[in-house]
């Protein structure tokens, strides 16, 4: 124990650096906790859809959209999600699949509607690319 805390004195500065990125680590999961909720993995997401039938949202730029989504899927762009709101409300019990490129605007748009009365809405951590990268189905019908 005696050489624990030798080698601690002797690198105190690598030891505050590792508490610094461990801290910042748990804020980003926090943070990440109480804007979007808890991300959906992509196993999740396919669970998700075989059992429950959610409402799919793909909130990329059309162009993207147009390139390959997820079957079923209901395109309503980031910018524009507040004149999608009325639409997606409309059965606020169904659960809700939100998706975007990478993951990080998904959550964004999941607090939204879930302060605009959708019950549960789950974002897809790491967006369409964590799906075909997972050899996930897209379709571009």
């Amino acid at each position: 124990m005696a050489q624990f805390f030798e080698f601690f004195q002797a690198h105190l500065v690598l030891f505050i650096a590792l508490l610094v990125v461990l801290a910042l680590l748990v804020a980003n999961e926090l943070h990440g906790n109480m804007t979007g909720g808890k991300k959906m993995s992509t196993a999740d997401a396919v669970r998700l859809i075989n059992d429950r039938d959610p409402l799919i949202v793909d909130i990329r730029p059309a162009a993207d959209f147009k390139r390959g989504h997820l079957l079923g899927a209901f395109h309503a762009p980031a910018a524009k999600i507040d004149d999608y709101l009325g639409q997606l409300a409309r059965d606020k019990a169904r659960p809700v699949l939100v998706y975007c490129a990478l993951g990080g605007s998904s959550g964004t748009v999941a607090e939204k509607l879930r302060k605009n009365g959708m019950a549960e809405v789950y974002p897809l951590r790491g967006g369409i690319n964590a799906w075909t990268t997972a050899n996930l189905p897209v379709t571009t019908k």
